[in-house]
């Protein structure tokens, strides 16, 4: 099914002057490829809207909003979201009753709920609202698990680079996303506390024990006594299958609460009250504890959300105070003492020691940290800060004092971006989810159309109609797939809590499984596979020109640029200019993926890649300096040519420097299967060539522009499944159009966060390793579960036709429910064999 979705553009991207702009281009290239996404189009109405067209079985609209805020666009000016924890869901039968219900509201256009008690909701503001959401959960006895107060965080993207080399200053605004703030406590909340389900199945399960011991043991008592402990063990153990039936009848559903109802009071009907109650008590048994047990992965992800301290040691004004971690400002001074938790993103600005970045991260070493060189210019740009002075909240502090200065309110943490994104995670349906979806829908009136011909058994075969009605009832029972629909999400949550908790944000069932699945890895070069600080190697004056010239322009115009390249000559050059003074630069304009031009005393500037050179209006390069071109090309150097008005000044060569942990990254990855893995460059197929020498690649694509890069991408998936790894920013169309798009360094990045399916937190290769272990074991476990749920199945039907009991059938059936979850459980253990 197709959906489309319009977006006005001048609300998408304030102050963009057209549809021409570079962000809409960008927005369109992250959005167009993308499985789930069939087009993606700019309309001629007016105003000028921005159209696209899914699948919302495939890609979701938050996935889409995500996309949208990782180049500034804000789409929830007319769209809102939700994403609440509740009470009151306590299984995934329960979990579809609710979000079909909330799908049948006004104005919602999207809807899932999830086995662990996460709700979320895409809605048009201008015809739903949040609480028109609330009030029809509470209409299903369903709440917040807490006063759950709405925020509006910054969309933290206002101005920054769109991906071509400048910055366009646009101001795109706030998001105005609502999420849950709020614990949960996962036990079914009821009126006597959050362990009522359970408590309830243990009373039923007490009056049929000593209903069932007075009828056996007591024989002056009188009969009606063991028939009152049974009436009140359908009590306790129908209460809360009552109001389940009730809200699928509703919904026009005859699901397996309402089956074991009409079976229970089958029983009653035919006199067997204790095998009612039975079944009642099995069955609310079973659900209770596998309630339990998926609350077990559900604490792993809130651990998450306690790791952050709740106050903070501010210094203001001269002196220090406590404060709740909510009142801390961009800018404050926070003092973190020896062995203490961070309580919020920033920089170094005093002292050093050793942190352990581990509950953010993954990493397993403390990572040294130093304060920053020039802390006005960190406060400027925070985004550029070196990973040795930034810091995250939740992260524990070495053996030293030290003082950080905050650079994000504690809603829009690193920590807390990761809490939001893995519990919108649990709400993304896998294919293989999607898949025993329709399975069942074509099943279950399979089952209830054979349940309705064995009524008549009595027909053909010589038994009265009770005992054809009592099969029939065991019938639907046994046939009840149960296990299977918890068998997918019980996995997904659990693999998505063990990616976390290892520093692997895993965007939902969908990456997890195709991640596990793969084939074929594609590799940017820069800052993946090397470490993305290049540094001068060679400097290449032209004939008559000083080295200290070169460099002085060259220094003057990059200055004004944040590419790694950029930043590595303006780094370097001033290190080798000494005291020599440096020009003023301006107006500077980008090539994309080929180089930058200024103005410098007044004279045109050019520095770039040697294929800038000859074309849109630039002369060629002059014979001299193409030969020195070549000569570092052939030393595997990256070169910057540097022109000034007519004439050629000179070449500087650089050298990125691979990654140590690149090669058994790799290695690894071979022992997982990947049979394919490609490192695609814009540099020179020579120094690509050089670089999957050192690292152990066979293949190396160079001469690649942007747009050559998701090219290459789209081959590869036509081959087969494919993942991207970069960094989530320069990165993000090729990631688009990958099967799985995967983010390195991604706890230091927004842009990285939001547009990738898997985001590594750490910039550390071996987490890749990590990651598609994870997902292999992942997907091994929910083939298992979906084998032992239709097994299961596959077996009860014909026994309980063959004269298997109702009682038998609960237990087995329930039993496999609990088999597949505590199977999924597994995952929350799973430890990379290279540990």
């Amino acid at each position: 099914m197709t959906e489309k979705l319009r977006l006005d553009i001048p609300i998408l991207l304030p102050n963009v002057p057209d549809a021409a702009d570079s962000c809409v281009t960008r927005l369109i290239g992250e959005l167009q490829g993308r499985e789930g996404i069939e087009q993606v189009h700019v309309t001629a109405s007016a105003p000028v809207q921005l159209c696209v067209h899914y699948d919302p079985a495939v890609v979701t609209l938050p996935r889409i909003r995500e996309l949208a805020l990782s180049v500034g666009a804000r789409i929830t000016e007319q769209f809102g979201h939700v994403l609440w924890q509740v009470d009151g869901i306590s299984h995934e039968r329960r979990a579809r009753t609710v979000a079909e219900s909330l799908r049948g509201l006004p104005g919602v256009m999207e809807a899932e709920a999830s086995a662990s008690g996460m709700v979320r909701v895409e809605f048009d503001r201008g015809i739903a609202s949040e609480q028109a959401i609330r009030d029809a959960l509470a209409g299903m006895g369903v709440s917040q698990a807490r006063s759950a107060a709405a925020r509006e965080p910054g969309d933290g993207h206002a101005g920054h680079d769109h991906g071509d080399g400048h910055d366009h200053g646009h101001d795109h605004g706030a998001g105005t996303h609502a999420h849950a703030e709020g614990a949960h406590d996962h036990a079914h909340g009821g009126f006597l506390g959050p362990n009522t389900e359970l408590i309830f199945s243990l009373a039923c399960g007490a009056m049929l024990g000593i209903g069932f011991a007075i009828e056996r043991l007591v024989s002056e008592a009188p009969g009606w006594l063991p028939v009152a402990c049974f009436v009140a063990a359908y009590v306790f153990g129908g209460f809360y299958t009552v109001r389940e039936a009730v809200d699928n009848l509703r919904l026009r559903k005859f699901e397996i609460d309402t089956l074991m109802l009409v079976a229970a009071a089958g029983a009653a009907a035919l006199g067997a009250f204790a095998e009612g109650a039975l079944l009642l008590f099995l069955f609310s048994l079973g659900h209770a504890l596998e309630h339990y047990a998926m609350g077990r992965a559900r604490q792993a992800i809130e651990a998450l959300a306690e790791l952050a301290p709740r106050t903070a040691t501010v210094r203001r004004g001269g002196e220090t105070h406590e404060v709740p971690v909510e009142e801390l400002r961009v800018g404050d001074i926070v003092v973190v003492r020896p062995n203490a938790r961070l309580p919020a993103d920033g920089f170094l600005v005093k002292g050093s020691s050793a942190i352990n970045q581990a509950p953010v991260t993954g990493e397993s070493i403390p990572v040294d940290k130093s304060p920053v060189e020039d802390a006005a210019a960190a406060r400027a740009r925070p985004d550029t800060v070196g990973s040795s002075s930034r810091v995250f909240a939740g992260t524990i502090n070495g053996a030293g004092a030290i003082e950080v200065e905050v650079t994000r309110l504690s809603s829009d943490t690193a920590l807390a971006k990761v809490v939001k994104m893995v519990n919108e995670a649990e709400t993304q349906k896998s294919q293989t989810q999607r898949f025993t979806e329709k399975f069942e829908r074509i099943f279950v009136p399979v089952v209830l159309i054979l349940a309705v011909a064995l009524l008549f058994a009595f027909v053909v075969i010589d038994e009265p109609f009770s005992a054809s009605f009592y099969r029939a009832m065991a019938v639907l029972v046994a046939a009840s797939p149960c296990a299977l629909a918890i068998a997918t999400p019980s996995a997904v949550l659990s693999g998505v809590a063990r990616a976390a908790r290892g520093g692997v944000l895993v965007k939902g069932g969908g990456p997890l499984e195709n991640l596990g699945s793969l084939k074929a890895i594609a590799f940017d070069k820069t800052g993946t596979l090397t470490e993305g600080t290049p540094r001068i190697t060679d400097v290449v004056p032209a004939e008559g020109v000083s080295e200290g010239e070169l460099l002085a322009v060259a220094v003057a115009v990059e200055a004004l640029s944040d590419h790694p390249l950029a930043a590595a000559i303006a780094r370097d050059g001033r290190a080798r200019l000494g005291d020599r003074a440096v020009p003023e630069a301006c107006d500077l304009r980008s090539f994309t993926g080929r180089g930058v031009a200024a103005t410098v005393a007044g004279q045109p500037v050019w520095i770039g890649k040697t294929e800038m050179f000859g074309a849109d209006g630039i002369a060629p390069l002059g014979a001299a300096m193409a030969s020195a071109i070549e000569t570092l090309r052939e030393g595997g150097r990256t070169t910057m040519v540097v022109r000034r008005g007519n004439r050629d000044l000179g070449a500087i060569g650089l050298m990125d420097t691979p990654r140590a942990t690149a090669r058994i990254a790799l290695q690894r990855l071979r022992a997982l299967g990947i049979t394919r893995m490609i490192m695609i460059s814009g540099d020179h197929q020579k120094v690509a060539d050089a670089i999957a020498r050192e690292v152990g690649l066979d293949e190396a694509w160079g001469d690649l522009m942007p747009e050559d890069k998701v090219q290459a991408i789209q081959k590869l998936r036509d081959e087969a499944k494919v993942a991207m790894v970069g960094d989530g920013v320069n990165d993000a169309p090729a990631m688009a159009h990958a099967t799985v798009g995967i983010a390195m360094g991604a706890a230091g990045s927004d842009v990285a966060l939001e547009t990738a399916d898997v985001a590594l937190m750490a910039d550390d290769l071996l987490h890749l390793p990590f990651a598609v272990g994870l997902s292999r074991h992942s997907r091994s476990i929910i083939l298992q579960n979906v084998l032992i749920s239709l097994g299961v199945v596959a077996l009860l039907v014909p026994a309980t036709i063959l004269g298997l009991g109702i009682g038998p059938a609960v237990a087995a059936h329930e039993g496999s429910t609990l088999v597949v979850v505590f199977n999924a459980l597994r995952l929350l253990a799973y430890r990379d064999r290279q540990d």
